[in-house]
């Protein structure tokens, strides 16, 4: 599985012909265009699952990621720039 960080506007290509744009998000939320040939079956999870449609194995297979306290995003934030200028003094 591939973790990507994408922002507004950006798109991922699969393939030749299916293009995912992320056109923003918030609240928990994420907001994707997808232009897919009409051919493909494109569908949430939780629509396969309501129908019973999704295969037992892929059943609570991936889960949302914890939160960062704001005191750990903020030691994050202190050794980020720490690093960069280290990086500085030795350019």
């Amino acid at each position: 599985m591939l973790k990507l960080t994408v922002k507004a506007g950006e798109y991922l290509q699969i393939g030749d012909d299916i293009r995912v744009v992320y056109t923003g998000g918030g609240d928990g939320n994420a907001k994707f265009l997808i232009d897919a040939p009409k051919s493909l079956n494109i569908a949430r999870s939780s629509a396969l699952e309501k129908h019973g449609l999704l295969p037992e194995e892929d059943r609570n297979r991936y889960y949302k990621e914890g939160h960062l306290s704001k005191e750990s995003k903020e030691r994050i934030t202190q050794l980020y720039l720490k690093e960069r200028a280290r990086m500085k003094k030795q350019a």
